[in-house]
């Protein structure tokens, strides 16, 4: 894409998102619905500078928006949106395009500020298409920038990085390339968990933001890359990246920055457990905030309470907390993450109820946050889907118009040409010819919209198989021993406190306290791993088992019993206490479903259900090999549902062997990655209709079983 790009080609960049087929937005060069003010008294009104030349209703315009850049940059959104309204009602209801362009784009920056993230987009949008319209490459190149960075606050991140792109190669074809467009694509790279190609964009953009001597810009782009770093457990990295990023910030004069530079100086020094440096640096900060009357951010606030507690000083950490909570505004995202360092302080201070009730705050401000998120995210895209369901219906309505002219047309013709046999006869030939491969035509479009319309709900099927494991964590917090839940590979989905306590006793992470989503291994002595992991593929074919490990530091051993979760899918109940304790009995975990059932009956369900699983497995093999050309390895590398291992030097699917042969199932079988392998093939696979209809067939028979045996 260079400067010569259409404006279609970048309205339909600019609209690449979940909707990206739908028409761009309908825009109002004058979108505020509610009554402007006076244009006679607007500058009194927004406080515009005396003496400013406000001889032409152009000029009046440019000194509102100037205005209101100056309102929306010092963070005064009221003021600024007063400004906007008098500008609106200034430059009239057809203005200059530039005029018309700056306010919108203005409104749109406007709302991002105010987090009102679906209105800024629709803004940016709107302003897109003005500059579009006028051929405008400096504009078209931010309005991307713009529409990608809203894009990416929604969720939408391909569509971001379609836009983002888009706006760097046309930045690189003028041969004028900012920071920021640099900084938004890395943006998107981290929120996609692509660390490598984050890190290389976002020294792009520092180099950018130097050759323009942006400096407060740059450090912005320091403080990026050593949260970077930090992510990645390099906080040596991490503390270099900050200590150039303060070096910035005072060469620029910022002391606020400079404190928010100390917050991560502290976090990187306690990754590091060194308490000392820490100390040093919160020092620092309360010399800086002094000298210069500032008040310390919530960022800092954090590291020095988190410094205190690890210093043993917990009720002074719980105090400094209390007092940030409390200076920041209700449904703030820092909020958050205080209030779980507050719950560590009281449970350090020796008050568990106090930190219990913390950590619960916590959670239920984390979850407003997440619905608030997600109750935006599907605004948004209800939104685009009625517009662009709206615009689909005009659009066939124009259609069906020019469909009934044509047939007048043909009709009329037809009259004229009955003198004429054998043209006639020639031009309904054609007109026949034209009319099957229209109807083709939309045959065709007709099977690619069912098909897509398939494929989303075969994703969204394999999508709704994911565990959601909120109620089972409740569950065994609940309970008093220690109680994990695992799967086959020996990944652990879920842990009481008690199972945690017995699993990390030492606390050799300080960090990251909970063995949830890790390995069990991780947590057992060395000598006994090799034991864990045969004990783990026994429970394939193995009612219980029980046996002892010693944890990790060696300090204690611990007694383990295995069993089957009874609601299925291979999962497998831990239960775990020390092995000097008085030998009774472990509880098991049960899901209360009834026990009065037909023994003969539930054995030939389930001989009926393992038969539909080996079938439906075996359908969904040969369907892959067929389709793709490629081998069982391919599909389960691919879908990365099963596990592969080395066996004598070969690479080896075993776990999905054992689901191609009725004797060799396991007696626990994992259906739901059954389930997923069919899905995951319905919708990458190329088949024909009937082989669809097929496999679709077996899923349903199998999802049949699994609703009758209540295992869903």
């Amino acid at each position: 894409m260079g400067a010569t790009l259409s404006g279609t080609m970048l309205l339909c960049i600019a609209t690449g998102s979940a909707l990206a087929a739908a028409p761009p937005t309908r825009c109002d060069a004058s979108p505020t619905p509610r009554p402007l003010p006076d244009p006679a008294s607007c500058p009194r009104r927004v406080g515009l500078a005396e003496g400013a030349d406000l001889s032409t209703v152009a000029r009046t315009g440019e000194a509102l928006l100037a205005q209101a850049r100056n309102e929306i940059g010092s963070g005064r959104f009221e003021q600024a949106e007063q400004a906007l309204d008098c500008a609106e009602a200034t430059i009239g209801r057809d203005p200059d395009w530039e005029l018309g362009y700056e306010l919108m784009r203005q409104r749109g920056v406007l709302a991002y500020r105010r987090e009102l993230i679906p209105e800024a987009l629709g803004r940016f949008e709107c302003a897109l298409q003005l500059s579009t319209a006028h051929d405008d490459k400096d504009a078209i190149a931010r309005d991307l920038r713009n529409v990608g960075s809203a894009l990416r606050r929604l969720g939408d991140f391909r569509g971001a990085l379609r836009t983002l792109t888009a706006s760097l190669q046309m930045q690189r074809a003028r041969g004028e390339v900012g920071g920021a467009v640099f900084n938004n694509i890395a943006d998107v790279y981290r929120e996609l968990d692509d660390p490598d190609e984050a890190t290389r964009h976002y020294r792009e953009a520092l180099a950018a933001f130097r050759a323009q001597g942006n400096r407060v810009e740059a450090g912005h782009v320091l403080e990026s890359l050593s949260e970077l770093s930090l992510d990645r457990g390099d906080a040596a990295q991490a503390q270099q990246w900050l200590q150039e990023a303060l070096q910035t910030y005072r060469q620029a004069g910022n002391r606020a920055y400079e404190l928010r530079v100390y917050a991560g100086l502290m976090r990187a020094a306690l990754a590091r457990a060194d308490i000392a440096q820490a100390r040093q640096w919160r020092l620092a900060a309360f010399a800086i905030a002094a000298e210069h009357h500032l008040a310390l951010p919530a960022s800092l606030q954090l590291q020095i309470a988190r410094s205190e507690r690890l210093e043993g000083r917990a009720a002074a950490a719980a105090t400094r907390l209390h007092e940030a909570i409390a200076a920041l505004p209700e449904g703030g995202v820092e909020r958050i993450a205080l209030l779980q360092e507050l719950s560590l302080a009281e449970e350090a201070a020796g008050d568990r109820s106090a930190a219990i009730a913390t950590l619960r705050r916590s959670h239920e401000q984390e979850r407003v946050l997440s619905r608030a998120q997600q109750d935006r995210q599907l605004g948004w895209l209800r939104t685009r889907f009625e517009t662009a369901e709206r615009d689909r219906t005009i659009a066939a309505l124009e259609t069906e118009n020019r469909l009934r002219r044509v047939e007048l047309r043909q009709r009329t013709l037809l009259l004229w040409l009955t003198l004429a046999a054998t043209l006639a006869a020639a031009l309904a030939l054609g007109l026949l010819l034209m009319r099957r491969r229209q109807r083709a035509r939309l045959l065709e479009a007709e099977r690619q919209v069912r098909q897509e319309e398939a494929l989303a709900r075969y994703r969204h099927a394999a999508d709704a198989l994911a565990e959601d494991r909120s109620l089972l964590q409740a569950l065994l917090d609940s309970r008093q021993d220690a109680v994990c839940l695992v799967d086959a590979e020996g990944q652990v989905l879920a842990a009481n406190r008690a199972a945690c306590g017995l699993l990390d006793a030492d606390g050799l992470s300080p960090v990251a306290q909970s063995p949830v989503g890790q390995a069990l291994g991780d947590y057992v002595g060395e000598a006994d791993r090799e034991s864990l992991a045969a004990a783990l593929e026994r429970m394939e074919d193995a009612s219980a088992q029980t046996f002892e490990f010693a944890r990790r530091d060696g300090a204690v051993r611990l007694q383990a019993q295995l069993t089957p979760w009874e609601r299925g899918d291979g999962l497998i109940v831990l239960g775990l206490r020390e092995a000097s304790a008085a030998s009774t009995p472990m509880a098991t975990l049960a899901d209360g479903t009834a026990g009065d059932a037909d023994p003969a009956r539930d054995e030939r369900m389930r001989e009926d259900f393992r038969r539909t699983l080996v079938e439906l497995m075996l359908a969904v093999v040969d369907t892959w090999e067929r389709s793709t050309g490629s081998s069982r390895l391919e599909l389960a590398e691919r879908s990365r549902i099963w596990r592969v291992t080395i066996d004598e030097g070969r690479l080896r699917v075993r776990a999905m062997e054992r689901y191609l042969v009725l004797s060799k199932l396991p007696r626990q079988p994992r259906w739901r990655d059954v389930l997923r392998s069919a899905y995951y093939v319905l919708g990458h696979c190329t088949m024909a209709p009937q082989e669809r209809e097929e496999l679709q067939r077996r899923v349903d028979a199998a999802l049949a079983y699994t609703r009758r045996r209540a295992l869903v």
